[in-house]
């Protein structure tokens, strides 16, 4: 991944037997908590350009709370397509640097500031890597901000 390497970001990415494609298979397969993972969540905001939401696999995004306190009456659902047209990326592997299209907005959970290690996908449904929060941070140029609840 040559945007790893962009940003300056030193984790090696880790090819897991098993797919990645959720946060609970991510954090099986690494042998963490669901909480460091650091999932790559696209929305559709109203001038139809994408919004990037790198969330914590304990967090659901709301997205009326998203949506909320970016001043947006909603934010859209996206299909695959949507999401493979802007970041080059397949839901699931969706990592949150090296897009076709850099997001228009990006946020980041304050809950993956928790962790000292967090975990993102890169670029494939079976490919993650390591990182930190403030490394995340930099490097998205996110705007942090809580984006869900604890989900059970």
């Amino acid at each position: 991944m040559a945007a790893k390497e962009k940003f300056g970001i030193t984790g090696q990415i880790k090819v897991l037997t098993e797919t990645a494609k959720s946060a609970a298979e991510a954090a099986a397969g690494l042998g963490i908590e669901v909480g460091q993972i650091a999932s790559s969540i696209i929305f559709k905001l109203p001038d139809s350009s994408p919004l990037l939401v790198i969330t914590s696999g304990r967090h659901r995004v709301d997205t009326q709370l998203v949506a909320s306190k970016l001043g947006f009456e909603k934010l859209e659902r996206v299909d695959a397509n949507y999401v493979k047209e802007n970041s080059g990326f397949s839901i699931g592997g969706v990592a949150p640097i090296g897009w076709i299209n850099n997001p228009s907005i990006t946020l980041i959970d304050e809950a993956l500031n928790d962790y000292e290690v967090v975990w993102a996908a890169a670029g494939h449904p079976h490919a993650v890597f390591p990182t930190s929060y403030s490394e995340l941070l930099s490097c998205t140029e996110a705007k942090s901000m809580m984006v869900g609840m604890v989900s059970k």
